[in-house]
């Protein structure tokens, strides 16, 4: 007797019976993975690249996502940060090993609003706002301690009252111009559905893919 494959299970969430919007899809995807992930249903591969043109890729957390886009946070000042800046334009790997699904998107990237950043900056834990200044994000550090004493110096000096949102710590948003879902299926006969479109304000056409 033969053990079913849990990814041949009928899901019309996961094999495009009904081909939905991209960023309704994504939403629905990205539930099932909190539902069904243990750590970070959030985490995201995210690529750049350098001035001299080679990739990076690390991962980071989505903290948002709307019809606008993609939002995660980072150092301006940081490899991420300059990289992102530089380039303007990014990528994206979403990968839920447990739901045999995966997301690419690639689009270009631009700064949040200063709003919108120090809504995020002040919902982060105290500990995480002393980081955010504590930290040289990318650049060599000659010892653990020092940055224990950077944290320590932060700590007394915002000791009382609101801690401030440094001015190189942001968000960034990847407006997508291209999403790509991809469900597992028996045998490599994976469900691969690509939305494309041109620009954010453009219409969005949908291909079937070979897997």
């Amino acid at each position: 007797m033969t053990t079913p494959d849990p990814s041949a299970k009928e899901l019309t969430k996961g094999d495009f019976t009904e081909v939905k919007k991209p960023f309704e899809l994504f939403g629905e995807w990205l539930n099932d993975a909190t539902e069904a992930e243990l750590n970070d249903p959030n985490a995201v591969a995210l690529a750049t690249v350098d001035p001299d043109g080679l990739p990076n890729v690390r991962m980071v957390l989505l903290k948002g996502f709307d019809e606008r886009g993609f939002v995660f946070y980072t150092n301006f000042e940081s490899a991420k940060g300059t990289e992102l800046l530089g380039a303007g334009k990014a990528a994206m790997c979403f990968h839920w090993k447990s739901l045999r699904r995966q997301i690419r998107i690639r689009g270009p990237v631009s700064p949040v609003s200063d709003e919108e950043a120090d809504e995020y900056y002040r919902s982060r834990a105290r500990g995480s706002r002393i980081g955010a200044w504590a930290s040289k994000q990318s650049r060599p550090l000659e010892s653990r301690f020092a940055l224990e004493k950077a944290v320590a110096r932060y700590t007394a000096k915002f000791a009382l009252g609101d801690i401030p949102r440094p001015e190189y710590w942001s968000g960034m948003r990847l407006v997508p111009t291209s999403i790509e879902f991809w469900h597992d299926r028996p045998f490599r006969l994976h469900d691969r559905v690509q939305f494309k479109r041109s620009g954010p304000e453009e219409d969005w056409t949908t291909t079937r893919l070979y897997p």
